[in-house]
C-alpha cells in the first residue's frame, strides 16, 4: 500500500517562510519523480516544484528562486523549503509521486494537472498568507 504524509505549512504573513516535509511508504519497487502540486480554490491544480531520483529540481516560473525541493532517498522524505511567501501562495498543498520518467522537462506538471490517478498524493495541507 503506498501511503504519503506530509506536515507542516500553516499561515504566515507575506515575506515569510514555511516548510513542509513528506514521508512515504511503499514506493520500493522502482525510482520515483516527486514533486509538490497545490491548488486554491476555484483554480486549477498545480505543479510548482519536481524533483527527479538524482536530485535534479525543476520549478514552476511563479516559485522559482522563492521555493527549494530536495529529497532524502535513504529516508523516503521530500521537503519543500518556501521563502518570500506571497498572497498568491496560498492554497493547499499536496506532495506527489509518479513514474520518473515524468521528471524531465516538467511533463509531470502538466500530466498529473489533468490526470491525477497518474500518481500518488499526499492529503494535502494549507498555506495561508497574509499581509
Amino acid at each position: 500500500l503506498v501511503r504519503l504524509l506530509e506536515s507542516g505549512g500553516g499561515s504566515v504573513q507575506a515575506g515569510g517562510p514555511l516548510r513542509f516535509s513528506c514521508t512515504h511508504f511503499g514506493l520500493t519497487d522502482r525510482p520515483y519523480c516527486m514533486a509538490w502540486f497545490r491548488q486554491a480554490p476555484g483554480e486549477e491544480r498545480e505543479g510548482c516544484a519536481a524533483i527527479d531520483n538524482d536530485g535534479n529540481p525543476i520549478y514552476e516560473y511563479a516559485v522559482k528562486g522563492r521555493f527549494t525541493i530536495s529529497r532524502d532517498i535513504n529516508k523516503n522524505t521530500l521537503d519543500l523549503q518556501m521563502n518570500d511567501l506571497k498572497l498568491e501562495d496560498t492554497a493547499m498543498y499536496y506532495c506527489a509521486a509518479a513514474a520518473n520518467d515524468l521528471c524531465p522537462g516538467g511533463m509531470i506538471f502538466r500530466l498529473l494537472r489533468d490526470e491525477a490517478k497518474l500518481g500518488y498524493w499526499g492529503q494535502g495541507a494549507q498555506v495561508t498568507v497574509s499581509s
